[in-house]
């Protein structure tokens, strides 16, 4: 099995199906002295309508909430010899876990999907994204 350098591995700290078997895979493949990036996204409101509904400093605070919660995941979930490095992103889910992973010059992504339903063919829509248009090799794990 080859190690990877620097592997990427987007999560989403409310549904364990993301990140507890992605972990232990990413974790698998990582390197004795590679990094892993763990990355959460906060998704951006979208339309201007939609974000007049939140106070003027919800999304600040989404944001810091966010990373306080990873710092956590991080402590609890990885283990001290693994130099992890968490980011919160805040955008459309799979553009920023692609241009996180072209930022970060990562060898892997290693990202969870869903059991498909008949809407989703084969994977979940942020997971077939990222395997579309990813610059580096990408290994999903189904949950």
């Amino acid at each position: 099995m080859t190690r990877s350098r620097t592997i990427l591995l987007p999560i989403d700290l409310s549904d364990e199906g993301s990140w507890r078997k992605p972990l232990a895979e990413a974790l698998a493949l990582l390197g004795a002295d590679g990094i892993l990036h763990v990355v959460c996204v906060v998704p951006d409101f979208g339309i201007s309508q939609v974000g007049g509904y939140f106070g003027k400093d919800y999304e600040k605070q989404a944001l810091h909430a966010m990373g306080a919660a990873l710092g956590d995941w991080v402590n609890a979930h990885v283990p001290d010899q693994v130099d992890v490095h968490p980011h919160v992103l805040h955008g459309t889910i799979y553009d920023e876990i692609l241009n996180a992973a072209q930022k970060l010059d990562v060898d892997t992504i290693v990202m969870g999907s869903h059991r498909p339903a008949l809407k989703d063919y084969l994977l979940g829509p942020n997971a077939a994204r990222v395997v579309r248009h990813a610059r580096c090799s990408v290994y999903v794990v189904r949950d």
